[in-house]
């Protein structure tokens, strides 16, 4: 099979994308996952799932929409942020094998809405933001309810896009991180240091995705 770059380039129609691969030495899944509204695949928790799963035979893709590559400041409609993941799709499905369509907050809603349409082996959802900020009525709930396929969240305690006690009943596993925010950072006077937390972050990723055969 042919080396994956550690890097190419995607056109898309919603402009063009960017693949950054983190190869397994023989992996089974490709995990995909992209960024959110307010920032890039420098997030500390897409970084340290990125280090972190390789070792766990789960080669990473941090893929970055077209307004990103494009030096835009600020994340298109959603429509748009759907059309960017389906054009992206067959390069990450193109090693033959299962692909986990993932993300963090904006990232994560895309991962939800074209789960199923795109064949994919499960979803994980980092920082999933059901709701803006002091709007619980403003509920995404449905976009994570609606999906077909094996669902990991992972939801800092403290995120006011959603904390993890304000999710619905639904058929997904819930894991929260102690002290963390919607981009699992933690006071520095908090319980939970910053390390634990990327710790618990990397370590129900990785035991996740093992479960997934």
């Amino acid at each position: 099979m042919t080396p994956l770059p550690p890097t190419e380039t995607v056109e898309t129609p919603a402009g063009t994308a960017r693949v950054t691969w983190h190869r397994a030495p023989a992996a089974r899944l490709v995990l995909a996952l992209s960024h959110g509204a307010g920032g890039g695949i420098e997030a500390r928790d897409l970084d340290v799932i990125a280090r972190v799963l390789p070792a766990h035979g789960v080669t990473v893709a941090l893929v970055e929409q077209p307004w990103r590559v494009a030096g835009k400041k600020v994340a298109p409609a959603p429509k748009t942020l759907d059309v960017g993941w389906r054009g992206v799709w067959p390069v990450l499905a193109g090693r033959g094998l299962p692909v986990v369509s993932g993300g963090r907050s904006a990232g994560a809603r895309v991962a939800c809405r074209t789960a199923t349409e795109l064949g994919a082996h499960a979803v994980l959802a980092l920082s999933f933001p059901l709701h803006p900020p002091g709007r619980p009525e403003k509920s995404r709930a449905a976009e994570l309810l609606g999906v077909e396929r094996p669902v990991l969240v992972v939801q800092g305690a403290n995120d006011p896009f959603g904390r993890p006690g304000e999710f619905p009943e639904g058929d997904f596993r819930l894991v929260p991180v102690p002290d963390a925010d919607h981009g699992f950072a933690v006071g520095k006077r908090a319980a939970t240091g910053q390390e634990r937390a990327l710790e618990i972050v990397a370590e129900a990723v990785a035991g996740w995705a093992v479960s997934l055969g």
